[in-house]
């Protein structure tokens, strides 16, 4: 195991996490178009940024929203409302961008975009899983 600061360690985990993001989600892409990956990876990587500035905006504005709500603590409910929101911007963001590049209608967008969902919810689990595994969290002896 490696043991890190918490800062290197969440730096280490975004780089890790992004660059097996784009290759992975540039090999579905090509299954999902039925192109190469000079066609699919310059689209991953736009999304690959796109999430991650959306989640930067977003995160800004639900946690604005929370403190102007006065909410405590983070319940199911607000919980979910958050993870819908968060992708509920991302497919509007991604929808056009798979119809105009891959020239496809909405619908095709769209299960282009359900599909890459489902796979970045089990990519998620089994890298966190696994990161989990190999990077432990430096954490100061207490007294």
């Amino acid at each position: 195991m490696i043991t890190l600061s918490p800062i290197k360690r969440r730096l280490t985990y975004v780089v890790l996490f992004e660059i097996t993001a784009i290759i992975f989600s540039t090999l579905v892409l090509m299954l999902l178009s039925e192109s190469d990956a000079q066609e699919s990876l310059p689209v991953a990587i736009f999304i690959s940024l796109a999430a991650g500035i959306w989640n930067y905006l977003f995160n800004t504005a639900f946690e604005f929203w929370e403190m102007r709500q006065q909410i405590q603590e983070r319940t199911f409910a607000i919980r979910s409302l958050h993870a819908l929101g968060f992708e509920g911007g991302l497919v509007l963001i991604c929808l056009p961008l798979y119809m105009v590049w891959y020239g496809v209608d909405l619908w095709t967008a769209f299960t282009m975009e359900a599909a890459l969902l489902l796979f970045f919810l089990v990519y998620t689990f089994i890298f966190t899983l696994l990161f989990d595994q190999l990077f432990t969290l430096h954490l100061p002896l207490s007294k």
